[in-house]
């Protein structure tokens, strides 16, 4: 019976089979080399580590490959984590892929069907036209539906950016009817049009990576392009010029969607809209990390979640009622 990576407890043997990726052959604090690599399967990732490595161990293997992998489980720095023995690459004729990719718990169909009903419900023909163009997109639309919203800190899963931009457009739809002076159309599209540059940006095979467009212009200036992009084709197919204004606004609301210039945002939030869009982007970005964290944690014997360097903090779960 196959052990899965959420399943694997403090010090237990393990000889699985599990995917590849992020190899790296790295020297410790003695110079000796060891070998890391990211293993996973459809429940999650745990980092392993083979000491004592080499080259030519380093080539037996690419990232996408599928391993049998021998090994102790344990917790360091509150993760699980996996100390190798022994690493064998199988052929991956007899493997079911399904065992081995992470996806949205949610039903893709699901949200497609909501991300159509939330465009076909756009009043202004502009837009409604633009997001046509869009929907049309063949390659765009597969890329749109199955890449995660990010490589590790939030919908780090097949199907991830569907996820997050439909929950988006959601809760601007719901913001837009409690703050009467909100553009609710203007928000709602730019929630829509925010993170479509990461479908250039990533890459999903043979795992989720950057792509070299994206590593040198990075998805907000690719998301503007597309968007230039698509304009011109509502242009041609409808004969009509689409309103500077407008195109002006949507370009601003992927500008400044990051709200900060530590964060990587070109431009501030300068309308009502760009600054809900990024609150927005916020929020459900962090409540999904966080959610993700509160879900993976193996300090089942505390209320309290291990500490986490990169928020500074640790988590509350709450006590037993």
């Amino acid at each position: 019976m196959r052990k899965y990576v959420n399943e694997l407890t403090e010090q237990e043997n393990v000889n699985e089979i599990f995917r590849a990726s992020n190899k790296q052959l790295r020297p410790n604090r003695n110079g000796a080399l060891y070998l890391q690599v990211d293993l996973s399967d459809k429940t999650g990732t745990i980092t392993a580590r083979l000491w004592n490595a080499n080259e030519n161990i380093y080539h037996l293997f690419e990232n996408g490959d599928y391993l049998r992998v021998e090994g102790k489980a344990q917790i360091f720095q509150g993760a699980m984590q996996l100390i190798a023995r022994r690493f064998e690459k199988i052929d991956p004729s007899g493997i079911d892929e399904l065992e081995f990719i992470q996806t949205t718990g949610i039903c893709l169909e699901q949200l497609l069907n909501s991300l159509h009903s939330l465009l076909d419900g756009l009043k202004r023909p502009a837009l409604k036209g633009l997001a046509q163009c869009y929907l049309e997109d063949s390659l765009f639309m597969e890329r749109f539906t199955l890449f995660p919203a990010g490589i590790k800190h939030h919908h780090a899963y097949r199907g991830g950016l569907l996820e997050h931009v439909v929950h988006m457009m959601e809760l601007s739809q719901k913001i837009g009817e409690s703050y009467e002076y909100l553009d609710t159309e203007l928000l709602l599209f730019g929630a829509f049009l925010h993170d479509t540059g990461k479908t250039v940006e990533l890459e999903c095979e043979p795992e989720f990576a950057y792509s070299d467009i994206g590593q040198l212009l990075g998805h907000i200036n690719l998301g503007i392009s597309m968007l230039e992009e698509k304009i011109r084709q509502y242009e041609n197919q409808t004969g009509e010029t689409f309103p500077n204004a407008l195109a002006l606004q949507l370009k601003h609301l992927i500008a400044s969607h990051h709200g900060e210039y530590e964060y990587g945002s070109p431009k501030l939030p300068m309308t009502l809209e760009a600054m809900a869009l990024h609150c927005i982007d916020l929020m459900d970005s962090k409540l999904a990390a966080f959610h993700q964290l509160l879900e993976e944690d193996l300090n089942s014997s505390s209320p309290w979640t291990t500490f986490h360097a990169s928020l500074q903090r640790k988590l509350f779960k709450g006590l037993p009622e």
